[in-house]
């Protein structure tokens, strides 16, 4: 058979099928350093329109290239973020998702630290980061795609501690849980958080210092534990 064309039982060949689009689209989660909201990252996009409106880092998938390294290099090009490790997260496929011609999008997400991403933003005036709560009348379905990796970032935090590890050194309990409240948008119980998330942390045996009040006690994630997969 070598050489000859492939044919379906129809007689058709791949070619005599609708071949759509496929594009890339990745949500960057951050807290930054001087909010308590979850953020995401946006970049300058000009439509087919010649509108300049805000929307997701994305691109189009180049022939011979992984679904991988276009995320890692819509990420380089749109929004001067690299080293970032995106998960899969959902295909969109709606017939009229693109009013260019038929997309199909593979939504990616990553939750990274503010350091990771707040270079590109203060450098460069196409990139920002805003509340996921006004990351609404995007393009595409974006607004869609930002919802959904907020929603499965959420379920994380909301049993594990800082899955993501976001907080890099030693911390408190109360740090642990201003980050999971800036995450999930909402106040948490203080005993409920602590009774859920210590016995998942590891007591370094310190306290911290030059805080008003009682030091308070300094945990680690646990050694050894990867992070939380996403789904």
């Amino acid at each position: 058979m070598a050489g000859r064309r492939y044919r379906d039982p129809s007689g058709r060949t791949l070619a005599d099928y609708p071949r759509p689009s496929l594009a890339v689209d990745t949500a960057v989660l951050t807290v930054p350093s001087d909010a308590a909201a979850l953020h995401v990252l946006l970049v300058a996009h000009r439509d087919r329109h010649r509108r300049d409106r805000w929307a997701l880092p994305g691109t189009f998938l180049h022939e011979g290239e992984t679904l991988a390294d276009a995320v890692r290099r819509s990420l380089a090009q749109k929004a001067g973020v690299v080293g970032l490790t995106p998960t899969q997260l959902h295909v969109f496929d709606a017939v009229d998702r693109d009013d260019r011609g038929r997309v199909l999008s593979v939504a990616h997400v990553s939750v990274v630290g503010w350091s990771r991403v707040a270079p590109a933003v203060s450098a460069r005036d196409d990139v920002a980061a805003v509340p996921v709560a006004a990351a609404v009348g995007l393009p595409y379905d974006h607004d869609q795609i930002v919802a959904l990796a907020v929603a499965h970032t959420r379920a994380r935090y909301a049993e594990h501690p800082d899955p993501d590890r976001l907080l890099a050194g030693p911390f408190t309990l109360l740090e642990l849980r201003r980050l999971h409240e800036a995450v999930l948008g909402a106040p948490l119980p203080k005993d409920t958080f602590r009774r859920r998330m210590q016995p998942q942390l590891r007591p370094t045996g310190r306290l911290r210092q030059g805080a008003v009040g009682k030091p308070a006690e300094l945990f680690r994630h646990r050694r050894g534990a990867p992070a939380v997969p996403r789904p």
